[in-house]
């Protein structure tokens, strides 16, 4: 199967702080080791040797990346390579692909990813709009958008089954229908982040540390995550490693949202409280992470998906989480909480428990092991077929 990969990067200055190249660059060669012809087209190349590369435009803006699509660079691409499937990361541009495999001449099936998706559901059913796709009143714009990108598709593949009791909930809502298009793919684990917590080094409640490795956008719910490190700071019971992902962040990013700055000024005034850099190195952010006992999940609204929880599981560490999302729906219930005081509760025990935390770093690794690249590799063949 000759595989043509459509990739929207958004941060190309810090290529490790990007989930979607990262799941391209995993997924990519697992893809070839199956037997598939890949093509990654990007502003950055993804994979190894035996994949192709299309070097694409940076989108400058993730509205630019949605509304901005090149037909005529599309059409000329699906000529060049002649692929057997179209996978568009960027679900909005299915509706400018297709017609580009119209133009084209082209058959190939066209497998829209919902990397992200613009909006969440309140607890009584209310669709919400994503507020960081929403500036300037673009979000309902953004959404009719995906909703067009669903009807462009063959297939429609998404992280988890909260994600597609979600789409799907959404695609009824704006009469869509998906039919038997749907595709549970989970996003591959990177190896490199993998690590038996039978073999880790043991730890002592004296220097207990908890990692928060998440993006600090003020809509991934990083306020809440502030008010919760207050708590733990003053309960002493452990240090909190903040990371800062992004690093220096390009003129066209802090102007639509600066929250990332803001936040981390926040954290890194808070005692007990520190905010480190993986200043784009693996090494040195699979080092971080073996450095600590525990994660903490994000408090984003309607969460699908996150790649630093499964990079915190894959290494052994037990994530603490609120209920919500797909969290709610893969990590272990007893280590979610509701309030503050029941996160404060939970730290305090896999701190000095050393019973109950050997055995959720044992359950939080074993939770990865379906997300290795080669099986998500053959369920992502399977869904193109």
């Amino acid at each position: 199967m000759r595989v043509l990969y459509l990739l929207n990067i958004s941060n190309p200055d810090r290529l490790s702080a990007d989930s979607g190249w990262i799941f391209a660059d995993l997924l990519a060669p697992a893809l070839a080791d199956a037997g598939a012809e890949v093509t990654v087209a990007a502003p950055a190349a993804a994979g190894d040797a035996r994949c192709g590369f299309h070097r694409t435009k940076v989108p400058g803006t993730k509205y630019r990346a949605r509304f901005s699509t090149d037909v005529e660079e599309l059409v000329a691409l699906i000529r060049a390579e002649r692929p057997d499937a179209v996978v568009a990361n960027q679900i909005e541009e299915a509706p400018a692909i297709r017609t580009a495999l119209l133009e084209a001449g082209s058959d190939a099936v066209l497998a829209g990813y919902c990397h992200y998706l613009p909006f969440s559901f309140a607890d009584g059913g209310q669709l919400l709009l994503d507020p960081s796709m929403n500036d300037a009143g673009l979000g309902r714009p953004v959404l009719l958008a995906f909703a067009a990108g669903l009807a462009a598709c063959d297939r429609v593949m998404v992280h988890s089954a909260t994600a597609a009791s979600w789409v799907s909930a959404a695609a009824a809502r704006m009469t869509v229908d998906l039919g038997e298009k749907l595709r549970v793919v989970p996003a591959p684990r990177d190896e490199r982040l993998v690590r038996d917590p039978a073999t880790a080094p043991c730890q002592h409640s004296a220097g207990v540390v908890g990692v928060y490795n998440h993006r600090l956008y003020a809509h991934y719910g990083t306020q809440q995550f502030v008010d919760l490190a207050r708590h733990l700071a003053a309960s002493g019971t452990v240090r909190l490693r903040v990371m800062d992902l992004f690093g220096k962040r390009r003129a066209e990013r802090t102007g639509l949202d600066n929250s990332p700055g803001e936040m981390r000024d926040q954290l890194a005034a808070l005692p007990h409280v520190q905010v480190v850099s993986d200043r784009g190195d693996r090494v040195r952010y699979k080092n971080l992470l073996a450095g600590a006992r525990f994660g903490i999940a994000p408090f984003r609204p309607g969460c699908p998906w996150s790649m630093s929880v499964i990079d915190c599981q894959g290494m052994g560490l037990p994530v603490i989480s609120p209920r919500l999302g797909w969290l709610a729906e893969h990590i272990d219930p007893d280590l979610c909480f509701t309030t503050p005081a029941e996160a404060v509760d939970l730290v305090e025990r896999l701190a000095v428990d050393d019973e109950f935390y050997a055995l959720h770093a044992k359950r939080a690794h074993a939770s990865t092991v379906e997300f290795a690249p080669a099986l998500v590799a053959s369920r992502y063949l399977e869904a193109l077929s």
